[in-house]
């Protein structure tokens, strides 16, 4: 066809008369389809209109006027509805007088709009995906509403006119031709103090049980990262409880760390026991739980009340049964509750578990939007997919409120392999990564934390003084006793000093196993550490230094409270202090090693 005949074909078309569709109960008079041909024809600049009647029973006492999916509610629901509009929209006056007086000038000065709102049209559903034709003014990332009351939210805007949602219930009441109108806003999640202690679903509802949340403020789902200018440095420590991470990779709050390791290497148990540390300290947590086993959350869920952690812990859950579009939208919900904490100035900890789930939900669901497919099938944006996400977590100033938002995200790899798609972009957004190894794990050392992969960026700014002074070079001794270890496989004859090296190390990683829910206070980590690098276990068989670490703690508490009330308050180290510790340990160790020659006799 030439471009000749393109045009002439063009202006055909636009002689042809504009439909306008009118629905009603009661059809409207001579004079009526007059007045509404004359306003179409105007607001269109039509040369001719032809006006289709359809018998509507929603539409009693008024018309519902269609033009092509543009829709103008001429009907009495649809005026009441632009009445209750502006009365919302009158300012919140606390005086009485002033909110009638108000209203009375509104309600005085009123004009009825048109009604208009754009109305489409359902092509195809399957999948959680439905393809959509008009609402040509849609946004990305805009819910939209089906007429049988399911929501969906806009994820691909096409050239061709059509629009891909993705959707948010039961799907099986939406057919070929329902109609779905704009709603005008994006996603949010309600939130209220209330939401404290509670499970919710990515949507907000309440999935534990309990009463409804009631809340009456929307925290937006999606939502722009503080800016450089709204951020500080991170300088405060939030402690996990776990010796291995707070001595050699410690977590500031505002940092993003990232949790990563094989499947079953006990990442989600570093997660809940970090929860478990947080007693106290006056930290919101909320757990979010994506694509995970209702068993493997109902157990996160009893551990987390056992201890008396739910008090001040939100868990967003979207298990695996959920659609992908549902478990796609939990950590951005997960962290909108967050941030709605960290707004109102308190310090908030996040764990997203795992966000390696989360990328296989967004590669189903671009999948079935028919996006172009890039490495390991998943889309183009899959970084900014997580990008946004992290960047959200901060240490705000001081000007807006000084509340931060920690985020321990999880990744989980496929045979160790951290160079794989998903792990290496989420490592290069995160401020650091605790590598769970699984040799380690399955060789009894839990945590299995590998010293050499692990890493902190933020390292001794998120330290206190004790502690920092405390560590000394244990992470270097670590290193050379796994080194020296390799060596020492061969079989050869090894001199004093090396064997002396190996004992040591073999002892210190001893010293590091912890059992699960059991996290260390600032004085307990303190007092190991520094018996530690005086080499206080060397002497004691490496079998019993995990019932000794506990003895020592337990006689500290009983003869020393002062001594551990004044690292855990004070926070301070001065060679006064660690002589105290040293003094005081020494004195522990000669009555053990007393006694347990007396029982060896």
């Amino acid at each position: 066809m030439s471009i000749v005949d393109d045009f002439e074909n063009s202006e055909e078309i636009a002689k042809l008369p504009l439909k306008v569709e009118i629905r009603c109960m009661f059809p409207p008079d001579e004079e009526q389809k007059k007045k509404i041909g004359q306003i179409m024809q105007e607001k269109y600049g039509a040369d001719s209109v032809e006006i289709v009647i359809k018998k509507d029973p929603k539409a009693a006492d008024g018309f519902n006027i269609f033009v092509g999916d543009d829709n103008y509610d001429w009907s009495t629901l649809g005026r009441i509805r632009q009445l209750r509009k502006s009365i919302q929209a009158l300012p919140k006056e606390k005086d009485f007088k002033n909110i009638i007086s108000l209203m009375k000038e509104d309600i005085k000065d009123f004009e009825l709009n048109l009604g208009y709102q754009q109305v489409g049209e359902v092509l195809t559903v399957g999948d959680g995906i439905a393809v959509i034709t008009g609402l040509h003014d849609v946004a990305y990332g805009e819910i939209v509403l089906f007429d049988c009351g399911v929501k969906g939210m806009v994820q691909d805007i096409r050239t061709d006119g059509t629009t891909g949602v993705i959707l948010f219930g039961d799907a099986t009441e939406i057919v070929e031709a329902s109609r779905v109108v704009r709603t005008g806003r994006t996603a949010g999640i309600p939130i209220s103090n209330r939401i404290l202690g509670r499970m919710i679903d990515p949507l907000g509802k309440p999935i534990d049980g309990g009463p409804a949340i009631g809340a009456k403020r929307y925290y937006p789902v999606e939502r722009p990262a503080p800016g450089i200018i709204d951020r500080k440095s991170v300088s405060v420590p939030l402690e996990t409880g776990i010796l291995t991470i707070d001595s050699m990779f410690p977590i500031g709050r505002g940092q993003r760390e990232l949790i990563i390791g094989d499947r079953q290497t006990g990442k989600t148990s570093v997660a809940v026991d970090t929860i478990l540390n947080q007693k106290g300290k006056d930290v919101v947590c909320v757990y979010v739980a994506i694509s995970q086993k209702a068993s493997s959350v109902a157990k996160v869920v009893n551990t987390l009340k056992k201890y008396g952690a739910m008090d001040y812990t939100v868990i967003v859950s979207s298990p695996a049964s959920d659609a992908a579009s549902l478990q796609y939208i939990a950590p951005y919900a997960g962290c909108a509750v967050a941030e709605y904490f960290m707004d109102r100035g308190r310090d908030v900890l996040i764990i997203y578990d795992d966000l390696s789930k989360h990328a296989v939900a967004y590669r189903t669901i671009s999948l079935l939007l028919e996006r172009a497919p890039g490495r390991e099938a998943y889309p183009g944006d899959v970084f900014y997919l997580h990008s946004r996400l992290l960047e959200r977590s901060a240490q705000l100033s001081d000007e807006k409120g000084g509340g931060s938002m920690t985020a321990l995200p999880i990744v989980e790899t496929q045979a160790g392999d951290v160079s794989a798609y998903i792990p290496t972009n989420i490592i290069s957004i995160t401020d650091g990564q605790i590598f769970l190894d699984s040799e380690l794990f399955y060789s009894g050392q839990r945590p299995a934390v590998n010293v050499g992969l692990s890493v902190s960026r933020v390292g001794g700014a998120a330290q206190t003084n004790v502690m920092k002074k405390s560590v000394g070079s244990i992470r270097l001794d670590l290193a050379q006793y796994r080194e020296m270890q390799v060596f020492s496989q061969f079989g050869s004859d090894l001199d004093e000093q090396t064997l002396t090296q190996l004992k040591y190390g073999s002892g210190l990683m001893q010293l590091l196993k912890q059992p699960n829910q059991a996290p260390l206070t600032l004085y307990e980590q303190v007092i190991l550490l520094n018996c530690a690098k005086e080499k206080m276990f060397l002497d004691i068989p490496i079998k019993d230094i995990p019932a000794v670490k506990k003895e020592l703690l337990g006689w500290f508490a009983e003869t020393n409270i002062n001594l551990c009330m004044s690292i855990e308050h004070k926070k301070v180290y001065s060679d006064k202090l660690k002589k105290k510790i040293l003094t005081a340990a020494k004195e522990f160790f000669k009555k053990y090693k007393k006694l347990h020659a007396i029982k060896a006799e």
